[in-house]
């Protein structure tokens, strides 16, 4: 049955990687590899406790007679619902988030960004947008800035190929900036979450190397791209009423919004509670805070503007059914036992954290980084040291953790098909993968290798 397991997983992993050419929804594939794989699990799961959880399963029978019921009952109990938990915690946290940045969409909270970055010259916009886009992932997950930041650039640039490059450093911007910070990336979340680093730690060793990842593509991009750029007349907006936000409610919406995801951290460390209740506590006060500044509108029935905010909906949405499936496949892996004779095959053969990152960074490129990155951090437990001489890389904060976020996250913009922020340019610009091989593939590769570098003299620098 472990066979069949990892089977029916790793051919997922091959239709997600092939969403592109199959269009098959990566989030249907996810979900079903799942399921199917905890239905097999079920089926023979006796053998699998007695192996993974000897002592706890033995306390369990506590001297009743063994039946398949009871071991369905235990997997059921003991096992399953400790994963639903992580899993639920995870979609909570991107349910809050998703549910503050569509609170400030429909109030034209970023409307700001338009103005700022509507520049003709190339590289006044192209660094803005890349500055903005770093700054906003860090804070919010980077599938929701790639498309906030792809409409706006839609609005903005009327040349379509220019479009394709900037939407590029957009992708690269995007994944870089929400690998630096605990709540700026799916996968930076699940490794905070596991115990594996601290807020404050992590982002002090990776603001540095994400910079680096950013600054190296996108010098080389502004390089393909003309001195002016075609920009598209600004279009004047008309809502029909007179309740129009005036600039400080905004300001105040943003500044609760985004400020309040900063605070979770904190949140997380003062309370000891699970990061999600930080942001639905956030989301709370943006949402008394709309329903406050917008009363008069709400009580006239006017209509809100919230045709913008759909797009975010439906990305999102996928993005959590996503999650949620390859969740239960790395769990499922890892009661069976496959993730532990993969830490195996890595201590026997590779023998350096750097080397093992880096493949897997390369391999997300294709497979999709939070599959890769959610099964790196599945591999070894906190503090294990399965070798002597690795025990400083797996103990909380170790380099280890924060490797494999950083090339997981980087990784993936080595093609657009590695991250969840490339399939949204896919399908904005039309981005095809060997268009994107031949012009950004190149620059998005000397940007991991430099960004890999960096951490490792910082590293090497501090201790």
């Amino acid at each position: 049955m472990t066979i069949a397991i990892v089977v029916v997983i790793l051919l997922g992993y091959v239709l997600i990687a092939c969403e592109h050419i199959t269009n098959v929804n990566k989030s249907l594939v996810a979900i079903f590899c799942g399921t199917v794989g905890w239905v097999l699990f079920m089926c023979t799961g006796t053998d699998f406790i007695n192996a993974m959880h000897a002592e706890e399963y033995q306390a369990f029978l506590d001297g009743v007679q063994h039946s398949v019921l009871l071991s369905q009952q235990f997997i059921a109990d003991h096992i399953f619902l400790r994963y639903v938990g992580q899993v639920g915690e995870l979609v909570l946290y991107l349910f809050a988030t998703m549910s503050i940045v569509e609170v400030l969409t429909n109030n034209e909270c970023f409307s700001f960004v338009e103005t700022i970055l509507r520049r003709r010259s190339t590289a006044q916009m192209l660094w803005l947008t890349v500055l903005v886009t770093f700054l906003l992932s860090a804070c919010i997950d980077n599938l929701t800035v790639t498309v906030l930041m792809l409409m706006i650039l839609r609005k903005l640039i009327r040349n379509g190929k220019q479009r394709m490059y900037i939407g590029s450093a957009i992708v690269i911007a995007a994944s870089c900036g929400g690998c630096w910070t605990v709540i700026g990336d799916v996968t930076s979340l699940m490794v905070w979450g596991k115990g594996a680093v601290t807020a404050t730690n992590f982002s002090a060793a990776l603001v540095l190397p994400a910079i680096v990842a950013t600054v190296v593509p996108t010098l080389f991009i502004q390089r393909r791209l003309p001195e002016h750029l075609d920009l598209d007349r600004p279009a004047y907006s008309f809502r029909g009423d007179d309740s129009m936000l005036v600039w400080w409610q905004k300001a105040l919406l943003l500044f609760f919004g985004i400020g309040g995801l900063w605070f979770v951290p904190s949140f997380h460390r003062i309370t000891l509670l699970p990061p999600f209740l930080g942001a639905l506590c956030c989301l709370g006060v943006v949402w008394v805070l709309h329903e406050i500044i917008n009363k008069s509108r709400i009580r006239t029935e006017q209509p809100q503007n919230i045709s913008s905010g759909r797009k975010l909906q439906y990305e999102v949405l996928q993005v959590m059914m996503y999650c949620v499936g390859v969740c239960l496949c790395v769990d499922v892996l890892v009661e069976i036992g496959a993730m532990r004779a993969a830490s195996a095959w890595l201590d026997a053969n590779i023998h350096n954290i750097y080397l093992a990152s880096a493949f897997m960074g390369m391999l997300s490129s294709v497979l999709d980084n939070i599959a890769l990155v959610m099964a790196g951090i599945n591999i070894y437990s906190v503090g294990e040291a399965v070798q002597k001489g690795y025990q400083a890389s797996f103990v909380e904060n170790g380099q280890y953790w924060h490797l494999i976020a950083l090339c997981g996250n980087v990784g993936g913009c080595l093609l657009p098909i590695g991250s969840v922020a490339g399939f949204a340019l896919i399908r904005a610009e039309g981005v095809s993968v060997w268009w994107y091989f031949r012009r950004i593939s190149l620059y998005a590769f000397l940007g991991f290798a430099a960004s890999v570098g960096t951490y490792f003299l910082v590293d090497h620098f501090l201790r």
